[in-house]
């Protein structure tokens, strides 16, 4: 399955200018996956969502403002490297959270350590893992079809 590295942080769930509270947030990176990372948000009451999104994305939202689809990551204040936050958008709907960037810029250093970011592809048994995961999609979309 490869190695991994997880994280949790504490982020604020920003309902509205007025209402936010904190959740739990797991953070996960996996060399089977390099180019991605996920977070998966602990929302009271309901199942844990995750989403999965460019590990690149991460990084270079911490320091500036990025992403033009479903999610969006910029710093707050316009000096990096206090909080961050993640807009995550399907459809019309979209939640919006606040983080402490030291916490996510400790997690994104572990996995450079792990493996350094730009040297994704360089992974030998990547190659080998997206064939396997297209072939189970294909084979999944043919027997739903």
């Amino acid at each position: 399955m490869g190695e991994s590295v997880q994280a949790e942080v504490m982020m604020s769930f920003l309902v509205s200018e007025e209402l936010s509270f904190r959740i739990p947030v797991e953070l996960r990176y996996a060399t089977c996956d390099p180019y991605a990372v996920r977070l998966t948000f602990h929302l009271p009451g309901d199942a844990p969502v995750t989403w999965a999104f460019g590990r690149e994305l991460l990084v270079d939202g911490v320091g500036r403002p990025c992403g033009d689809g479903d999610v969006r990551i910029a710093p707050v204040e316009p000096e990096p490297l206090a909080e961050v936050l993640i807009r995550l958008q399907v459809g019309c709907d979209q939640a919006l959270f606040r983080s402490s960037a030291a916490p996510l810029v400790a997690f994104l250093d572990r996995t450079d350590k792990l493996v350094p970011l730009g040297q994704e592809g360089a992974l030998e048994d990547f190659d080998t893992h997206l064939d396997e995961a297209l072939d189970r999609i294909l084979a999944e979309e043919q027997s739903a079809g």
